[in-house]
């Protein structure tokens, strides 16, 4: 299989993972404003998420020199470790369509900072404790530098006014995606956990990182029967929806842009699981979830969710995407100070 052994590399797939982390959101926001509900598209986002890691299991994780080839990796793997990356895809699940429903209510520009940064922080804490790869002081104050971008954000969106906006909407989209952030915060650890994390020499009964991320969608995917059901049937924000409109209402296009959305979350998180094994779990982890920058960026910038706040927000706004960059770059360097 395919093994990255350079952290140079490791940090440029991390980045990657951060724009497709940050930016897989915006094949929502257009369904969305073609009136397609968003537990609707989430169905052809979660098929997406498994197409991309079986074409990445029988391509690059069954070629190469090192590790084991795919199907050889999964004939061996104990049920523990299999059961590890599972659980692993449905914890992401319920804590992405939570973030899903924020993105809903609060936009992305909001949703984003606060549940994927909290993810973040949480995330590092989560696996740097089993694998301590790094400089812990420059580590965590990167990781601090993000969590007050976080708080900043959330002060930026309560200055916003608007006819559509009252107060109960603000604080309901808040608390989802601080649930959302919490529960995310706890997947990664569960994929790492079932993986070997000597790429070249997997230790026996232990996951690939291509098999990890085959099983860890398949939870996804499977899960998605419950958590985006309840979704469905009984919305936090919405109208109910019906398995019958997936067939009937849905377009080619449509099916295909949720498709396209579940690749390229996948493709991030499959590079930031090949990166993990040179910057290791917790760094790899955090310098992903500055998808929380670029997806910021998106929802300022392109879709325009901050154009009603008042004058003097657009100075909190820079100085949270400062705190994120410096966040990052700490983090970065945590690994070679």
């Amino acid at each position: 299989m395919v093994i990255i052994n350079s952290y140079a590399v490791a940090v440029v797939m991390c980045i990657i993972t951060m724009i497709c982390w940050g930016s897989w959101a915006n094949t929502q926001k257009l369904v969305g404003e073609k009136k397609w509900p968003f537990q609707l598209y989430y169905w052809d986002y979660a098929i997406g998420v498994l197409i991309l890691s079986l074409i990445l299991a029988f391509t690059m994780g069954s070629f190469g020199e090192g590790g084991r080839s795919f199907l050889t990796d999964l004939s061996q793997a104990t049920f523990g470790n299999l059961g590890s990356a599972f659980i692993g895809g449905v914890v992401f699940n319920i804590s992405n369509i939570m973030l899903v429903i924020a993105i809903q209510i609060a936009g992305m520009a909001v949703a984003f900072p606060i549940a994927v940064g909290l993810a973040l922080a949480i995330g590092v804490i989560a696996n740097y404790i089993p694998n301590p790869v790094g400089n812990p002081y420059v580590l965590f104050i990167g990781v601090a530098g993000v969590v007050l971008a976080i708080v900043i954000t959330a002060i930026a969106y309560g200055r916003i006014s608007s006819d559509e906006d009252n107060s109960s909407n603000k604080a309901k989209g808040i608390i989802i995606s601080l649930i959302a952030g919490i529960l995310m915060g706890f997947f990664y650890r569960f994929v790492a956990a079932s993986m070997s994390m000597d790429f070249q020499n997997l230790a026996p009964g232990k996951l690939s990182p291509y098999t990890a991320v085959v099983i860890f969608s398949f939870g996804l995917l499977i899960s998605n029967f419950l958590w985006n059901s309840i979704a469905m049937y009984k919305p936090i924000t919405g109208e109910k929806c019906t398995y019958g409109q997936y067939f009937r209402d849905g377009t080619p296009g449509l099916h295909l842009i949720g498709i396209l959305g579940g690749i390229i979350w996948n493709i991030g998180m499959a590079f930031s699981i090949l990166a993990s094994s040179v910057a290791g779990p917790s760094i790899s982890y955090g310098l992903g979830q500055g998808a929380t920058l670029i997806a910021a960026i998106w929802g300022v910038f392109i879709w325009r969710e901050f154009k009603s706040a008042p004058k003097g927000t657009n100075a909190l706004l820079s100085i949270m995407f400062i705190s994120y960059l410096v966040g990052l770059i700490l983090i970065i360097l945590s690994k070679i100070v």
